[in-house]
């Protein structure tokens, strides 16, 4: 990877006319925020757990050191996937496809239940929630499909439907679970990738209106859906019964006020805020920091849906379809479940099971999100390195070919006229360097040549007259 990063360094200097450039082959910005949205959920989350694990397990800092393995093997996992080029997730999203269904399918065959809900596959002393992968196989599927089927989605109801089939399909097996709240996420994503890829108007407005009617008939025919509704309205009415964990959280937000009790201050983390670690993260970090602490991680995940939103249109523009719509879908999905995440804790909208991304506990969500991290990072590295290829073959900045340097050719002497290198040796090498440097080696030897010559000849000149006489 560093002889990689270090010949890539070499041709981004050879487009700037052998000067240093400051240009790097990877998005540095979208690995800083990435590694400080990490640690704030590192800080945050010790902070929040540290009572309930010293209750559940005599250990207050259980959370936090399960909370660094997950980012240690998330790190692991997003720097595996760095390496694997665009063109595996072009090709094996269909089969992706089928893991999805297969692990959603796995889940309520031989799945783990936790209060009430059956999310988690056991693999050992490792627990999988298997609609994290799920999201990410799907919105894969979904870009491979807008590529291979443009036409039939933006000119007939047909292409427009099918997409819509298979999320159906995915829709009902997390609604067995239940898992209302990663519906909704996929819901919100696969819309907004069909307006983005030039769906009709009227198709979108019917598939939001119909969206809607669906989600309010779950709420409506599920009692459990009722009531959090019901209380996220008024949570006052039951502050002790239904209202409870919101009614805790908004006590969080009151607490914080601008610039926060102060990290470790909270009192919502002691045990009165459910779930303060997980679901709740946000409550606990804008009691501690305040309204400040909260706008600074909103800048943070907002900055990186705005990268994730250029490098889709980059990626378009380039004409690499695929990569843009996925770029585009990863975006989405983490905007949206940011909003459902911090808008459920500040009784802004009913609430979901789903995690702040990047920040809250859970080694499934916090492995996806970064993997997802590194396939915007991967998509961003090819276009870069195809702008550096086109330098490397010969390409100016003008769109025009540079000459190509030919062989040294032989004198009437036998000695070479020049010491420039061939043109294979050239696309290996710094191309600007290799052009400056033949042409004073070439002037050099000539001189050399030239000089030698007269000398043979006065040479040959007197000893002919030392015969003659």
């Amino acid at each position: 990877m560093m002889a990689a990063s270090t010949k890539l360094s070499a041709l981004f200097a050879a487009k700037h006319d052998g000067q240093p450039s400051t240009t790097h082959p990877y998005d540095v910005t979208l690995i800083l925020i990435a590694l400080a949205l990490m640690s704030i959920g590192v800080v945050i989350v010790t902070s929040a757990s540290m009572p309930v694990a010293d209750r559940l397990h005599d250990n207050p800092f259980y959370f936090a050191i399960r909370h660094g393995i997950y980012i240690v093997g998330a790190i692991i996992a997003a720097m595996v996937v760095l390496n694997l080029p665009m063109q595996f997730w072009r090709m094996t999203n269909p089969y992706l496809l089928l893991a999805a269904i297969a692990l959603l399918l796995a889940v309520l065959v031989v799945g783990r239940t936790v209060n009430g809900s059956t999310r988690w596959l056991a693999i050992g002393p490792i627990t999988i929630q298997a609609a994290e992968p799920a999201k990410l196989f799907f919105f894969a599927y979904l870009a491979g499909y807008l590529v291979r089927r443009y036409e039939e989605v933006t000119e007939n109801l047909k292409g427009f439907i099918k997409p819509l089939v298979v999320f159906f399909v995915l829709a009902m097996l997390l609604l067995l679970q239940p898992d209302l709240g990663t519906v909704v996420v996929m819901f919100a994503t696969t819309i907004g990738l069909l307006f983005l890829a030039g769906a009709r108007l009227w198709q979108f407005f019917a598939l939001v209106f119909v969206g809607i009617l669906a989600v309010v008939a779950l709420i409506v025919f599920e009692e459990y859906r009722l009531k959090r509704v019901t209380s996220f309205l008024d949570p006052w009415a039951d502050p002790f019964g239904a209202g409870y964990q919101l009614t805790q959280s908004l006590m969080a937000y009151g607490r914080g006020n601008w610039f926060g009790q102060g990290l470790g201050n909270s009192l919502q983390k002691l045990e009165f805020l459910p779930e303060a670690h997980t679901d709740f993260v946000m409550a606990i970090l804008a009691e501690e920091l305040g309204f400040v602490g909260v706008l600074a991680v909103l800048g943070l995940i907002l900055w990186m849906v705005l990268r994730a939103l250029s490098i889709g249109n980059k990626a378009l523009e380039k004409g690499r379809a695929f990569d843009g719509y996925l770029a585009y879908s990863i975006g989405i999905w983490f905007s949206f479940q940011t909003a459902v995440n911090i808008g459920a804790s500040a009784g802004i909208l009913p609430t979901k099971g789903l995690t702040l991304p990047l920040v809250s506990y859970g080694g499934s969500s916090l492995i996806i999100m970064s993997v997802a991290v590194a396939i915007l990072l991967r998509i961003d590295f090819e276009l870069r390195v195809d702008g550096v290829q086109a330098i490397g073959r010969g390409d100016s900045k003008d769109g025009k070919k540079k000459p190509r340097l030919k062989k040294p050719i032989a004198s009437s002497s036998g000695q070479s006229n020049g010491a420039a290198k061939p043109h294979e040796q050239a696309d290996e090498e710094d191309f600007a360097t290799a052009t400056v440097a033949a042409k004073p080696a070439a002037k050099t030897s000539s001189a050399e040549d030239e000089g030698k010559a007269g000398i043979k000849a006065i040479l040959a000149r007197v000893a002919q007259e030392a015969d003659n006489g």
